[in-house]
C-alpha cells in the first residue's frame, strides 16, 4: 500500500483549514487517513502550520512520500531536514547528540525569521493605521472648516439681509420726506 502525506481539506468555501495527513494513495482527498500529522492555516499571516515533526519523521522513515504542498510544508517545519539527519545518524555520519544539536540550531533561526517577518507585519499595520489616521484627521480638519465658512456665511448673509430689510424700512420714511420737498419746491415755484 502505498502512502502519501499530503494535505485533506476543511474549512469553509474561501476560508480553506487543511489537516496534514498520512493517508493511502488511492483514497479520496477528503477521505479515510491513516495518521494526522497537522494542521495548516494558510488564511493567516504568515500561514500557521502546527505539525508533529517526529511524527512526519516516523512515516517518511516508513517510505511515505509528500506530494509538493505537503513537502515544501514539511521543509518549512524541519521534518525534511531532521529526516535527512536521521539517516546520517543511521549511516554513522553523525551522532544523535549532534543531530538533534543541528536540528534545534535549524529551528532556532527559522523562529528568528518568523518572528521578524510578524514583526515587520505588524509595523506595517500600524504604519498604514497611522496614516489612515493622519488622513481622516485631515479631512475632518477640511470639514470643520468648510462648516466654519458654511457658518460665517449664513451670519453674513443674514446680517445683509437684517440690513436689507433696516433700509428697506427707512427708504419708504425718506420717500414721503423726498415727496413732501418736492411738493415743497413745488409749491415755492408756484408762488413765484
Amino acid at each position: 500500500m502505498p502512502v502519501k502525506i499530503r494535505l485533506q481539506r476543511h474549512g469553509k468555501k474561501g476560508k480553506p483549514f487543511y489537516w496534514i495527513v498520512a493517508a493511502d494513495a488511492r483514497s479520496k482527498r477528503d477521505g479515510k487517513y491513516l495518521d494526522k500529522i497537522g494542521t495548516y492555516n494558510p488564511n493567516t499571516n504568515p500561514a500557521t502550520i502546527d505539525l508533529d515533526v517526529d511524527g512526519a519523521v516516523k512515516w517518511l522513515q516508513n517510505g511515505a512520500q509528500p506530494t509538493d504542498t505537503a513537502k515544501a510544508i514539511l521543509s518549512y517545519k524541519g521534518a525534511m531536514l531532521k529526516n535527512h539527519l536521521v539517516g546520517g545518524v543511521r549511516k554513522g555520519a553523525l551522532t544523535e547528540e549532534q543531530a538533534e544539536e543541528k536540528f534545534q540550531a535549524w529551528v532556532a533561526e527559522k523562529e528568528a525569521k518568523i518572528n521578524a517577518k510578524v514583526e515587520g507585519l505588524s509595523k506595517e499595520e500600524a504604519d498604514a493605521k497611522a496614516k489612515a489616521f493622519e488622513a481622516e484627521v485631515k479631512v475632518n480638519e477640511e470639514r470643520a472648516a468648510a462648516a466654519k465658512e458654511v457658518e460665517e456665511a449664513t451670519i453674513k448673509a443674514a446680517a445683509d439681509a437684517k440690513a436689507a430689510e433696516a433700509a428697506a424700512n427707512a427708504e419708504p420714511v425718506e420717500e414721503k420726506g423726498a415727496e413732501s420737498i418736492d411738493d415743497a419746491q413745488n409749491a415755492a415755484s408756484e408762488e413765484a
